[in-house]
């Protein structure tokens, strides 16, 4: 069994920056990608970024594209999300998610991280 565990979240002022964390655990760790998703209150989920795990080609919404960068460390099975130039709207609760058994399905979710952002 795959564990994600996010970390990183908190309160920042809009302009300031943040970097979460999304550490993997439980059994020899290999994926087909990670990524990150957010949801704000009273809204859907939706797609931050995402990281090919072995080729390490990258794609982000627009909302974030320019602001955010996500990275890898294989050798800690961890992704990272650093996140600039934070807006209020960039608030939500922020998953890390793995496809381990198919290419396209995200199959692993982490129990999340709040990011709240003050103007």
């Amino acid at each position: 069994q795959v564990q994600l565990v996010e970390s990183g979240g908190g309160l920042v002022q809009a302009g300031g920056s943040l970097r979460l964390s999304c550490a993997a655990s439980g059994r020899t760790f290999s994926s087909y990608a990670m990524a990150w998703f957010r949801q704000a209150p009273g809204k859907e989920r939706e797609f931050v970024a995402a990281i090919r795990w072995t080729s390490s080609i990258t794609s982000y919404a627009d909302s974030v594209k320019g602001r955010s960068t996500i990275s890898r460390d294989n050798a800690k099975n961890t992704v990272y999300l650093q996140m600039n130039s934070l807006k209020p709207e960039d608030t939500g609760v922020y998953y890390c998610a793995a496809q381990i058994r198919s290419p396209s399905k995200y199959d692993y979710w982490g129990q999340g991280t709040q990011v709240t952002v003050s103007s």
